[in-house]
């Protein structure tokens, strides 16, 4: 895997063992879902929620995100996304909340945090994608105006609008669903 584009374009990162535990977002998805969301993120906070190889967050860094925070309670993802900033040199940019996301996004919430981007990519098997968008709603972790993008399995249903969030793109890749949801101003 490679970062696509930004200041640490065409470096490589760490990959998991075994892509049944972790399912690394492709580089061609990773690039089609910048060219929707714009491909720089100059001043954005980000939040990675099952964060993986934190290959997300990181792309939005080497294209001007200023701080990620990256979420996931496997050990293995703790470790590649610890490797995979240190690597790139974003280990001062990146957060790492080593919780369930729940959990994560209550401390979040505690803290008054409030994010720009929110990637959410969890185990397909999970079915939580509408679950994370009310919560992330309910919780008040949103600027106005944010961007909320979900990466599921094709069999799994996502209404168009949850509560503040309106779906405003969509694309399908195989077996994988992305779609895009910005929040209303009054979302916060």
């Amino acid at each position: 895997m490679r970062i696509v584009a930004g200041a640490a374009r065409g470096r490589t990162i760490a990959g998991p063992k075994r892509d049944d535990v972790i399912r690394p977002t492709a580089d061609r998805v990773r690039q089609t879902l910048f060219n929707v969301l714009g491909q720089w993120c100059d001043g954005l906070e980000v939040l990675d929620l099952f964060s993986g190889t934190g290959a997300l967050a990181l792309e939005a860094l080497s294209r001007g995100a200023t701080k990620a925070v990256c979420v996931d309670s496997g050990r293995e993802a703790q470790g590649l996304i610890t490797a995979n900033a240190q690597a790139l040199g974003f280990s001062d940019r990146v957060e790492l909340l080593a919780q369930p996301t729940e959990r994560a996004l209550a401390t979040l919430a505690s803290q008054g945090r409030r994010f720009h981007l929110v990637f959410s990519d969890p185990p397909y098997r999970l079915e939580v994608s509408l679950k994370v968008l009310e919560q992330l709603g309910a919780l008040c972790l949103l600027h106005p105006g944010a961007t909320v993008v979900v990466e599921h399995a094709k069999d799994e249903q996502v209404p168009e609008r949850v509560g503040a969030l309106v779906r405003v793109d969509e694309r399908r890749f195989g077996s994988t669903v992305v779609e895009v949801f910005r929040a209303g101003e009054s979302s916060g």
